[in-house]
C-alpha cells in the first residue's frame, strides 16, 4: 500500500502507507476521494508553518467503512459511504470548556499537524465519522470545506434579510455564499476571476463583483442603497481584503475572517469603535455546520459538479500540486480518487 509524501517544500513522493492500528472505538476506513485545498497547497509551497515535513496531505475525505471497533456504536455499516471531520479536540481546553471544540488550542487538523489521507486506509474516532446516503462519493469529499463556510456565516449570524458580501470564491468562500443563500440573505460575491464569479452565482450568490475590473467600495454602495453590507465574510487571506471588510462593512455590522493572513494587516482602528462593528474569526467547523451542508448538498443546492476543476488518479496526485503551484487561480478543487 502506498502514500502521498510531501517531502519537503516543492517535492512529493509515494512511499509505503503506515499500517492503521484502530482501536475499539475507531471505525477502519478505505479512503475512495481526497480533495486537494489551500492548505495542502500552502504545504507544498513550503509556506505552512503548522506542517512539519514528511507529511501525508489530505482532509476533505469520502470513504467506505472497511471495519467497526468493538466499542463503535450502532449507526455505521461496513461499506458504507462517509465523510470525516478531520479536528482534534481536547477537551481540556479555554475553547472545548466553552463547548467549542472546532477552535481547541491544540487541535491536529488531519495533513496539517498529523498525516492526512493520502493512503488507502485509516482509522478514526466513531465520532468523527458521518454518514450521507444521499451524497456520492464526490460530495462527501466537498463537504468539509464547505462547512469551513458554513460556519463563517453562523459566526456572522447570518439571517434573512440580511446582505451579506464574500470576499474569495474559493471553495470555502463558495461555502459561505451557499449557506448564506440558504439562510435567505441576499449575497454580493467578490472575486478576482470571472469563471469562479459564475460558480458563485450558481451557489446563490445575487451578485457578482470582479475586484479586478470594478471599484469594490462603489459597487457595494450602490448595491446596498449607501449602507454596506450588513455581514462581511473574508475568505481570501491578505491584506488588503481584512481592511476592506471593515471599511465596506455597514455601521453596527459584522465582519467574519476565515482567511489567514500572511502578512501584517495595518488598520484605522477607528472604524472599529465609529461602527461598532462585531469582529470575529471562524476556524474550522462544528459538526452541526457538517449536517447543515449534508442537508444543503441533499437540497439540490450546491453545484457540486461546478466546484470540482478535476478528478484525477492517486499516480497523478503529487504532479496535480505542481501543476496548481505553478497556475493557482485555475484551480477550485481537485480530487484525487484512490478507490470506489
Amino acid at each position: 500500500m502506498s502514500a502521498l509524501y510531501i517531502t519537503a517544500p516543492g517535492k512529493t513522493e509515494t512511499g509505503p502507507a503506515r499500517t492503521p492500528e484502530p482501536t475499539a472505538g475507531d471505525v477502519l476506513l478505505r479512503i475512495s476521494t481526497v480533495g486537494f485545498c489551500g492548505t495542502d497547497l500552502s504545504t507544498f509551497r513550503g509556506r505552512n508553518p503548522l506542517v512539519s515535513y514528511p507529511r501525508i496531505p489530505g482532509h476533505e475525505i469520502a470513504a467506505r467503512v472497511e471495519a467497526l471497533g468493538a466499542d463503535v456504536p450502532g449507526g455505521l455499516t461496513v461499506g458504507e459511504a462517509v465523510t470525516v471531520m478531520p479536528y482534534t479536540a481536547s477537551g481540556e481546553c479555554g475553547a472545548c470548556r466553552r463547548g467549542r471544540p472546532n477552535s481547541c488550542e491544540n487541535n491536529q487538523t488531519l495533513g496539517v499537524q498529523r498525516d492526512g489521507a493520502m493512503q488507502p486506509l485509516m482509522a478514526v474516532p466513531y465520532s468523527k465519522v458521518l454518514p450521507a446516503p444521499t451524497l456520492s462519493l464526490s460530495e462527501l469529499a466537498l463537504v468539509e470545506p464547505l462547512s469551513v463556510g458554513d460556519h463563517a456565516v453562523v459566526r456572522g449570524e447570518v439571517d434573512c434579510g440580511d446582505t451579506v458580501a464574500v470576499f474569495g470564491c474559493g471553495a470555502v468562500g463558495l461555502g459561505a455564499i451557499v449557506s448564506a443563500a440558504y439562510r435567505g440573505a441576499r449575497v454580493i460575491a467578490i472575486d478576482l476571476d470571472d469563471a469562479k464569479l459564475a460558480i458563485a452565482q450558481q451557489c446563490g450568490a445575487a451578485h457578482g463583483v470582479n475586484a479586478r475590473t470594478a471599484d469594490v467600495a462603489t459597487t457595494l454602495r450602490d448595491l446596498t442603497d449607501g449602507y454596506g453590507p450588513d455581514v462581511v465574510v473574508e475568505a481570501v487571506g491578505v491584506p488588503e481584503t481584512f481592511v476592506g471588510a471593515v471599511e465596506h462593512v455597514a455601521y453596527a455590522g459584522r465582519v467574519v475572517y476565515i482567511g489567514y493572513a500572511k502578512a501584517l494587516v495595518t488598520y484605522n482602528t477607528a472604524l472599529f469603535v465609529k461602527k461598532e462593528l462585531d469582529i470575529r474569526g471562524s476556524r474550522n467547523a462544528t459538526a452541526a455546520s457538517f449536517q447543515n451542508v449534508i442537508q444543503m448538498m441533499a437540497d439540490g443546492r450546491v453545484p457540486t459538479g461546478a466546484l470540482v476543476t478535476r478528478t484525477i488518479d492517486f499516480a497523478d496526485a503529487g504532479a496535480a500540486l505542481a501543476a496548481w503551484d505553478a497556475d493557482p487561480g485555475a484551480v477550485t478543487r481537485i480530487h484525487v480518487r484512490l478507490s470506489d
